[in-house]
Parts: C-alpha cells; sequence; structure tokens
C-alpha cells in the first residue's frame, strides 16, 4: 500500500484518474476476497482501476462486472478486459433487482454525493452488501485533530483536506446510522485487515470504532 501512496501523493482525487496508477493493492483487498463465495455474480461500483475486481473474478472463479465514473478508470479496466461500464454509483444504477449476488463498494461510499442511495442501490440489486470506508474516529485521526487543530490527515491516503475526494467523513457509528436510517439491512460481519500484533487485534474486536482503521462489513439485505 506505500507504493500506491508514493504514486498518488501528489495527485488529485478529486479528478479519480487512474492513468498514473493502472495497478495498485490495497490492504483490505483479501478481507473483501475473503467475504465472497466462489462462482457468484459480482459488482464492484466505484471499482477504480480494476484491481480489486480482478482479483476477485480470478481467485473466485466469479462473474464480474463494474461501475466507474472516472473515464481513466473504465478505460484502464477495459483495457484489462473487465467488464466495466461508466456510470456514478449513487444514482440508480442500470441493474435489476437481485442481479448479484455481492454488491461491492471499497473505500468509496466517503466519496459519493449520496451515500444512502448508494447503500439503497446495493440492497435492490444484490442478497449481499460488502463496504469498507476509513474510519473517521480512528484514535490518530482523534489525536491529530486535538493536538493540532486540523483536518486530521492519518487516513487520507497521502492526500490533504482540499485535494481529496472524501467528501463524507464518517465513523462506524456513523455507518450504523446510515444502516438504521436506510432499513432493510443486517450486518453479517465486521471484519478489517490482518494484524499480527495480538494487543491490537484485541483492542480492534473491543473498541471497534476507535481501533479499526479501516473496516470491511459483509451485510445482507433482510
Amino acid at each position: 500500500m506505500t507504493n500506491a501512496i508514493d504514486k498518488i501523493k501528489n495527485n488529485d482525487n478529486r479528478k479519480y484518474d487512474y492513468s498514473k496508477f493502472p495497478e495498485s493493492e490495497r490492504v483490505e483487498y483479501d478481507s473483501v476476497i475473503n467475504l465472497i463465495e466462489p462462482n457468484s455474480n459480482v459488482v464492484d461500483l466505484g471499482c477504480g482501476n480494476g484491481t480489486l475486481l480482478k482479483r476477485i473474478i480470478s481467485e473466485k472463479k466469479a462473474n464480474g462486472k463494474g461501475v466507474e465514473i472516472s473515464p481513466s478508470g473504465v478505460e484502464t479496466c477495459k483495457n484489462k478486459g473487465l467488464d466495466v461500464i461508466k456510470s456514478a454509483i449513487d444514482a440508480e444504477l442500470p441493474f435489476e433487482e437481485n442481479q448479484f449476488d455481492y454488491s461491492i463498494c471499497n473505500v468509496t461510499i466517503q466519496m459519493v454525493t449520496y451515500p444512502e442511495m448508494l447503500l439503497k442501490e446495493m440492497k435492490r440489486i444484490s442478497k449481499y452488501q460488502i463496504i469498507s470506508f476509513p474510519n473517521f474516529a480512528f484514535y490518530k485521526n482523534r489525536i491529530d485533530l486535538f493536538f493540532k487543530g486540523r483536518m486530521p490527515n492519518p487516513l487520507l491516503f497521502g492526500y490533504t483536506w482540499y485535494n481529496t475526494g472524501h467528501i463524507h467523513q464518517l465513523s462506524i457509528r456513523d455507518f450504523y446510522r446510515l444502516l438504521n436510517d436506510v432499513g432493510g439491512i443486517k450486518i453479517l460481519r465486521l471484519d478489517y485487515p490482518d494484524v499480527k500484533n495480538s494487543l491490537k487485534n484485541l483492542l480492534m474486536k473491543k473498541f471497534q470504532n476507535l481501533f479499526v482503521p479501516l473496516p470491511v462489513f459483509l451485510l445482507e439485505k433482510n
């Protein structure tokens, strides 16, 4: 993940330009992939350069589609042979009800204008939903804000407050509230990237909103 941050540090995250990094690996990819059953129908919403989607198709033998708003992202995905369409993901999606087993929104819900519409559409088109996001209530953010009195930087992945696409920062508790407001969805599992330190793992299990930097939720519509 460090290499990816180095590559995008001087990039403007609001432009969603994937031409400079057509390949990327993120720490949460394994967590997302592990939540998917083999041979499933999957749609990756906000699929970026398609790295995650390609891994899902390869490792899970899945039938995968993608949706991406960035022209450079769509082009990069198509160059990889992926079935990706250009569209906003926080609007009515061009898919039928229950068309997919899983809909995925990986580290993107905080970047859309209408997160509640995105969640409603994910619920409509799939039985299961996988959503991950940077937890704004993570303790490093709290410390940064308290002592420096500025917009916290730890989970902006190398960007700053003025050139990041993060327009709706949220915490795990905020996400619970969103689920309650949208309704008809239950949490099956909360996962997070592997941490080898046993003390950190214990703290993350006991105090999720404080110590989990990047939660990965598996949801199911009722």
